[in-house]
């Protein structure tokens, strides 16, 4: 395969790759809570992976508007799933956790996609599942520097 065959199937797979992942997550956050936006699951992920983040992080992870995380936020308070405190550092700003019930109902809906990715990748052998992960890596840090389209 050239070089130009070899890109276009990147592309390819990657916008196949995403757009089943959109549709995912959408999928997974109405499992965490019903009434979830679809995007809900990735800022939960996120969230358990900090422990406790400032609002403003999180909107800058996702590459939102301070208006969108916190409605984005607020929603999550109002169901119960994350607690906002003042950050004791900045009285200005506010930290985000999840609550003992968004961790329970975050967690039970990551066991059983992990479980659903042992399923799909069960024939691999183990260094082709780490081959795999450590080249989706190089490639999600190329796509996050600056300047890259």
């Amino acid at each position: 395969m050239n070089e130009e065959k070899a890109l276009l199937a990147v592309e390819r797979e990657v916008a196949l790759l995403f757009r089943r992942g959109r549709a995912r997550v959408a999928e997974l956050s109405r499992r965490v809570h019903p009434q979830l936006e679809g995007t809900a699951y990735s800022m939960l992920a996120y969230i358990e992976q900090a422990g406790r983040v400032r609002v403003t992080d999180v909107g800058a992870h996702f590459a939102v508007g301070k208006a969108t995380v916190s409605r984005q936020i607020k929603a999550l308070e109002e169901l119960g799933l994350v607690a906002r405190e003042v950050d004791p550092l900045d009285r200005r700003s506010a930290l985000v956790s999840l609550t003992e019930d968004g961790a329970a109902r975050y967690l039970r809906v990551r066991a059983a996609r992990m479980e659903r990715y042992r399923e799909l990748m069960e024939t691999w052998p183990q260094a082709d599942v780490e081959c795999f992960a450590e080249l989706l890596g190089r490639f999600n840090e190329l796509a996050e520097e600056p300047g890259r389209n």
